[in-house]
């Protein structure tokens, strides 16, 4: 943390973030600048999609305490929640790390995967725009991290800013989720 305040310090950074580490060791790490009058993180990239949401359990917690921003990658869990389940990509067969991710809880997820494609249908909208208005309405999320390649990408991710989802379709979105194992947190 002395290391990181040294940066801010030298003008290097303006602020600093942290990514992928259990709630006890960002607080941890809080706690031991704050003790030292050294700089504070501000953001935390965090794993978090409606198909991966162990973040909720400690970290979004602790994030709305502290008043700190969550910045989560794979919101759209490597393009599993914005395509058909049968529907393979060539990152979906050779991305090894993918598959770690969410094979062992592939047939709960397919009912996720589902129900956020049947949502998109009813309101006529793509279903990136569902994945992502779901995760927006998260308190602390400031800005999903949505790895566009293409311009059209980052257009569809954009319109999800115009979807506001009702408690209801949260709901229907959120009941069928079972806790996965933890991953990215050393």
């Amino acid at each position: 943390m002395e290391a990181l305040h040294d940066i801010v310090k030298a003008g290097k950074a303006r602020y600093i973030g942290a990514s992928a580490m259990y709630a006890w060791q960002f607080q941890k790490a809080q706690y031991t600048a704050e003790k030292n009058g050294w700089t504070r993180f501000v953001s935390m990239q965090n794993h978090l999609n409606l198909i991966y949401r162990e973040e909720e359990r400690e970290m979004l917690p602790l994030l709305k305490d502290q008043h700190i921003a969550s910045t989560p990658y794979s919101p759209l869990a490597s393009g599993r929640l914005i395509r058909d389940w049968s529907e393979t990509t060539l990152r979906s067969e050779t991305d090894h790390i993918q598959k770690s991710k969410y094979d062992a809880t592939a047939e709960a997820d397919r009912l996720i995967i589902e129900r956020v494609a049947s949502l998109a249908d009813k309101r006529g909208v793509p279903r990136i725009h569902i994945a992502l208005a779901w995760l927006l309405q998260k308190e602390t999320v400031a800005a999903p991290i949505i790895g566009a390649t293409k311009l059209t990408q980052l257009e569809d991710a954009v319109g999800a800013l115009s979807v506001k989802l009702t408690e209801e379709e949260v709901a229907f979105l959120e009941e069928l989720y079972i806790p996965h194992r933890v991953v990215g947190a050393q």
